[in-house]
């Protein structure tokens, strides 16, 4: 298990509830998404762990109901072929 795998630099967040649009600016680089089934899922890049807990807590004070919280792994990117392969 590589350090990578501990610590993801980036987080899914799956709220119940909708949050707000104006909300957007408390949530830097977090991409907020107000889903079908009425929950709101965030995702970005969160640069450390007191970072995402500090997430959380603003999450909990603005009083919506946390779902889940996923770590979003990068995708392995292909090896390289030398070229005319």
């Amino acid at each position: 298990m590589s350090n990578d795998d501990l610590h993801p630099d980036r987080y899914r967040i799956r709220l119940n509830g909708r949050l707000a649009p104006r909300w957007a600016a408390w949530f830097d680089g977090m991409t907020i998404t107000g889903e079908t089934d009425g929950t709101t899922v965030m995702e970005g890049r969160v640069v450390d762990q007191s970072a995402l807990h500090g997430l959380l807590a603003t999450l909990r004070d603005i009083g919506l109901p946390l779902i889940s919280v996923i770590p979003v792994r990068a995708e392995p990117h292909p090896p390289a072929t030398p070229e005319g392969e």
